[in-house]
């Protein structure tokens, strides 16, 4: 008679164990954040990478249209190289933020995992503090940037050169929004789930 019972117990904690972050062992498994604000970041996280999709669809493109310019017609267009350079730099800012909320950056966890709970809580609340703390510098050091450099332009794209460091700042504020994602999680005893989970 417990036996139903037994294996509806065993799939739901399947269940819970398959839904956590990779990476994360069965004895510190912890259920997925389901809250408005995990929903909203991992919003954000899933138009980030279908954003860095279109980017890196567009350096391949401009790319090509790079080298059948300068090969098939001889008339290199100035502009798909530096076009190509700044789909880079928001590619490259909207990995690094989804890589912050999908825990896809490299990590040093043997030490981490041997800690006690309490303390191990403690030290991922530092750390998802101290990634904050990078995403804020960021953001102040991108937006000035972003002035100081706004009323130059670029001599291939006729654009404000201010929009290659407006990447700091939406990689800034991502990986704020997304480390304080963790804090909460790990304050209510949940997982964050990667959004491509």
């Amino acid at each position: 008679m417990s036996a139903p019972h037994t294996s509806a117990a065993a799939a739901a904690t399947t269940a819970a164990v398959s839904a956590v972050a990779p990476g994360v062992d069965a004895e510190h498994a912890r259920p997925p954040a389901r809250h408005a604000y995990s929903r909203l970041c991992g919003l954000l996280s899933k138009i980030c990478l279908v954003l860095a999709i279109f980017c890196l669809i567009g350096i391949i493109l401009s790319v090509q249209i790079q080298v059948v310019g300068r090969y098939v017609f001889n008339d290199t267009p100035t502009w798909a190289e530096a076009l190509a350079l700044q789909l880079v730099l928001y590619v490259t800012a909207l990995g690094v933020a989804v890589g912050v909320r999908d825990a896809g950056h490299i990590g040093l966890e043997s030490l981490v995992s041997l800690l006690p709970e309490a303390l191990r809580l403690k030290l991922e609340i530092l750390i998802h503090m101290l990634v904050a703390l990078f995403g804020g510098i960021m953001v102040q050091s991108g937006m000035l940037w972003t002035r100081l450099k706004w009323d130059e332009l670029d001599p291939m794209l006729h654009l404000p050169v201010g929009i290659d460091y407006l990447s700091l700042v939406i990689a800034g504020v991502l990986i704020v929004m997304f480390s304080i994602e963790h804090i909460v999680a790990l304050l209510r005893n949940e997982e964050v789930v990667p959004s491509w989970y």
